[in-house]
């Protein structure tokens, strides 16, 4: 696969794909809805189209032509709209990629879910530790929903077309000047207990976006997406001791290591986190 159409691109995790797929040889098409970001490669560099993905005749104008897609596009979190809205919205965009790249016969559907599928934020302790794949689906919000939504038509698409599908189930997304703001909630272990003390260092967002396009896969396949460490400096017994005492523990814990397992995700992907806040804070 040489030409992948990137949406969302001149969001977070778009802009990082963008530049990750054409730094590995990839002819991207970037797409978002308003006029070409500043911040992206030029013309001769990288075609870019702004669409509506929530019309289908847009979407498929601009996965014409592309062998894979890296579907970033959509409501990116809770709470930015109203909750009916997030989860049309996000329906709609992902039935219509999905859709038309079945039509086209694209070769490889990769694509945004989230780790708010597997229970966020835990006002429900999770029903284990390290959470995995099978912490699913446990949606807390409409957003959560969309996600699941999208995950269970992917399936189905998948099946009709034989196009390997890969959802990322991505977790809180840091761009590297957000880690100055990591010393800040140190001293207080709730203050991150909403997804477990976990995130994903948005260049290693971005490796998982690459690897999604070239893994060898079949199916429609789902992966956490996670640092190998935590937010904290604490060791993680030691914050599961103070916050979710009870909840049951099917792996060793030691160290900083994360609570959502990343296994499946290093067997199948080849994925492997580069990036930790560690080397770009200095904690007293």
């Amino acid at each position: 696969m040489t030409t992948v159409c990137v949406t969302g691109a001149a969001g977070k995790v778009g802009r990082y794909a963008v530049m990750e797929l054409l730094q590995h040889g990839y002819d991207v098409i970037a797409t978002d809805l308003g006029p070409r970001p500043g911040f992206l490669p030029g013309e001769a560099e990288l075609a870019y189209l702004a669409a509506d993905l929530e019309d289908y005749g847009d979407t498929a104008e601009v996965l014409a032509g592309c062998e894979a897609v890296v579907h970033l596009a959509n409501v990116p979190a809770p709470g930015l709209v109203p909750p009916a809205r997030t989860y049309t919205r996000n329906t709609g965009m992902n039935a219509n990629v999905f859709l038309a790249a079945a039509q086209l016969g694209l070769r490889r559907v990769v694509w945004a879910s989230s780790e708010t599928t597997l229970g966020l934020p835990y006002d429900t302790p999770p029903r284990y530790v390290p959470v995995d794949e099978d912490h699913y689906p446990l949606p807390a919000s409409t957003y959560a929903l969309s996600k699941v939504v999208g995950e269970t038509t992917a399936e189905h698409v998948s099946a009709w077309s034989g196009i390997p599908f890969v959802a990322l189930r991505l977790s809180n997304v840091i761009l590297p000047e957000a880690y100055a703001d990591f010393p800040s909630w140190q001293g207080d272990p709730q203050a991150r207990r909403w997804n477990l003390w976990s995130y994903i260092d948005v260049r290693d967002a971005a490796t998982a976006c690459r690897l999604a396009v070239e893994a060898d896969v079949s199916g429609a396949r789902s992966y956490v997406i996670a640092n190998a460490d935590t937010v904290m400096r604490a060791p993680t017994e030691e914050l599961l001791d103070a916050v979710f005492p009870g909840v049951p523990r099917t792996a060793p814990i030691g160290g900083n290591v994360s609570l959502f397992s990343i296994e499946r995700a290093r067997t199948e992907l080849g994925f492997e986190p580069r990036h930790t806040w560690r080397d770009e804070v200095e904690l007293a």
